[in-house]
């Protein structure tokens, strides 16, 4: 492929969202299960629930789906968005006692809301590969479907792009229509106390 000044600037925002969007909450959630802090435990499972956006994100990828594009600018904004939004659950985590936990979950916090800002504001240059078939088909925008293709090799050999994409669309359609719910019918009725369950 033809070389792109930015590649490695694309595999350092993949190698920061494997430690800030997998590693770090994985650790933090396992932690706060073990202290029983349930204000974390509830804001990462929240956490969890919207960043699987980014999962589902990387297999359109492998499939080279334009809508990945889309779909990965939406995570970004989303994610500090669900560690920001409850009134309740800041209320209680902001009440617990001082420790350890409690300092780690909020700089975690702090830095995965301002990787996602700044991340997405770098990835608007390329949303025009989501509507354009020949710009998708450029070194531009075809570099952001490398890391995702190294990770099928590594996690899905023996697996065809387009069956994981076809994957990745079906876990997108569900995602859609239970935030869709959330969104128009939950939080409609509770505000935002009505943290999903």
């Amino acid at each position: 492929m033809e070389d792109v000044w930015f590649r490695p600037y694309i595999w350092a925002d993949y190698r920061l969202a494997v430690l800030f969007t997998l590693i770090i909450p994985l650790i933090l959630l396992i932690w706060a299960f073990v202290q029983k802090a349930e204000g974390i435990q509830r804001l990462l499972m929240i956490y969890w629930r919207v960043a699987s956006l980014l999962a589902i994100t990387i297999y359109l990828m492998i499939a080279e789906y334009p809508v990945s594009f889309i779909s990965g600018l939406i995570a970004r904004i989303l994610i500090p968005i669900s560690l920001w939004f409850w009134v309740d659950l800041n209320d209680e985590i902001e009440y617990q006692p001082s420790g350890p936990l409690k300092l780690i979950f909020t700089s975690w916090r702090w830095a995965v809301t301002v990787y996602s800002l700044l991340g997405a504001i770098a990835f608007l240059p390329f949303i025009g590969c989501a509507f354009s078939e020949t710009a998708i088909k450029t070194p531009y925008c075809r570099v952001w479907f490398e890391a995702p293709l190294l990770f099928k090799d590594y996690f899905h050999h023996n697996s065809k792009p387009g069956f994981l994409g076809f994957l990745g669309i079906i876990f997108l359609v569900i995602y859609v229509l239970y935030l869709s719910y959330f969104v128009l019918i939950k939080l409609g009725k509770q505000g935002r106390s009505a943290t999903p369950q």
